[in-house]
């Protein structure tokens, strides 16, 4: 038995209501993107200690953690928008949402701070975006965190813009670099630019 059968309403109930209720279907496809996620690159046996953070925990902005290659790396997961979605040569074209789910108080790395629904660059190293919208199928394309769009408000300084990520980054299918099917490329490459790093240090 499961919370359905314990609810002892029909499916054609729950149905019912994410149809009239796009809030709920959204908040429902956010929490399956994550558990869908959780089962298929992040089950791999490449990936190691996988942790899901606490999504009440500010400190810990990204949804989960992990090892690979001996790193550690935080991904954040997101879904497509729903309205964004059209057909585009063959192919789709839509956005994802990247921001937070409501506004926060952040710390900027010159010690100033924002009141914002931004991200912020450099606090995870993955987005991983939920394709479902684009064929019905459970797709991810995955983007280093540095790839990603800044915001373009223009309440922000110069200085302070290369900090807030944008509220939306673009995404086709099929994916264009610097878009990803698999997260093993992002993850490689991150690895070799930390190798590097920790050679040059004198």
């Amino acid at each position: 038995m499961g919370v359905i059968e314990d609810w002892g309403v029909p499916i054609e109930d729950l149905n019912a209501v994410l149809a009239e209720r796009p809030s709920v279907r959204g908040i429902l496809l956010g929490f399956l993107s994550e558990y869908r996620l959780q089962r298929t690159a992040l089950a791999d046996s490449r990936i190691h200690k996988p942790v899901r953070h606490d999504d009440r925990d500010r400190a810990r902005p990204a949804d989960f953690s992990f090892e690979y290659l001996g790193n550690v790396f935080t991904v954040e997961v997101k879904s497509l928008r729903t309205e964004s979605v059209r057909p585009l040569n063959g192919g789709f074209a839509g956005s994802s949402q990247v921001d937070a789910s409501d506004k926060r108080r952040v710390v900027l790395p010159d010690g100033g701070a924002l009141e914002t629904t931004c991200l912020l660059a450099g606090t995870f190293d993955i987005l991983a975006v939920n394709l479902f919208e684009f064929r019905q199928r459970w797709d991810y394309a995955f983007i280093r965190n540095e790839d990603l769009p800044r915001s373009r408000r223009k309440r922000y300084t110069d200085h302070r813009r290369r900090h807030p990520l944008a509220t939306s980054a673009g995404v086709e299918w099929p994916l264009e670099p610097p878009f990803h099917g698999e997260p093993w490329p992002i993850l490689d490459a991150i690895v070799r630019e930390r190798r590097d790093r920790r050679r040059k240090r004198p």
